[in-house]
């Protein structure tokens, strides 16, 4: 039987602001609205990043619960994963609300180039960042921009530093980073497969790649992510309306590629988290 497809949606992000689509949701109150949107059209993953009232990026625990909170509530049974990105803070900021409990929380095992900026993971960070994951009970999402990230989260894992299975989500289409190449993504899915058989995997599209990444992960047996954060047209010509319209969007793909979309139970049970 063919695995059901977890569709993530990527709600907000550190970048996108109402200039540049009205229905990037910025408050906590409109986060949730709109998870609770994106998780009825589908959706049974949410990446969370949090925003100060101006729009500017935060790592502020206490929106983190008030968001967790909220979508606890609305959207029973949803995986909750929150970013520790290097947009959001400096150093260990990155990592001050892991001690609220996530279902996940995204971890990138190395550094990489971006559009005007390093997004710098120095090894130190890394460390620290998957000790108080595993202290708190926190799945990883490695993030992986590169190859040589895969191989340092495979290393981590054997180590114990990384509890498995692993799950990655490979992150194509940023500037002076990884492009959108097919052959490269099958090589990042068939390496994961070869050194770590029981990971899992999801593919990330940037901007106009998003539904070009969706279709290769969908054709190669992972998941998808979607979401303003990534993307915030629903076609050239259109801007997206909502998270959710993008989320009913990779639901169509999966129906086309024979995938069914997932539960929330269902991508607890892939994922190997606890039941809600």
């Amino acid at each position: 039987m063919t695995e059901p497809c977890i569709i993530t949606v990527a709600i907000t992000g550190s970048l996108p602001t109402k200039a540049n689509n009205p229905a990037v949701p910025i408050s906590v109150p409109e986060q949730v609205e709109s998870t609770h949107a994106a998780f009825e059209a589908g959706a049974s993953l949410v990446h969370c990043h949090v925003r100060n009232d101006d729009g500017t990026p935060s790592s502020d625990p206490e929106k983190f619960a008030r968001l967790m909170e909220g979508v606890r509530r609305y959207c029973p049974g949803m995986i909750v994963q929150f970013s520790t990105g290097g947009r959001s803070g400096s150093g260990r900021e990155r990592g001050g609300m892991l001690s609220l409990k996530p279902d996940m929380a995204s971890l990138s095992t190395g550094s990489v180039n971006f559009p005007t900026r390093v997004y710098e993971n120095s090894p130190d960070l890394v460390d620290w960042l998957a000790e108080e994951m595993l202290r708190h009970g926190v799945k990883p999402e490695i993030e992986a921009f590169d190859l040589s990230m895969i191989f340092k989260a495979v290393q981590m894992a054997e180590e114990g530093r990384i509890e498995g299975p692993l799950h990655v989500q490979f992150v194509m289409g940023v500037k002076n980073a990884m492009p959108a190449d097919r052959e490269s993504f099958a090589f990042f899915a068939a390496t994961l497969k070869r050194l770590a058989p029981d990971a899992t995997f999801t593919g990330a599209g940037i901007g106009r790649f998003q539904t070009t990444l969706v279709d290769w992960s969908l054709d190669a047996g992972g998941h998808c992510r979607t979401g303003l954060e990534d993307n915030v047209r629903l076609s050239r010509d259109a801007l997206a309306p909502s998270n959710a319209a993008l989320v009913r969007l990779a639901a169509e793909r999966c129906e086309r590629h024979g995938r069914r979309v997932a539960t929330p139970a269902e991508a607890r049970r892939i994922l190997s988290l606890p039941a809600a």
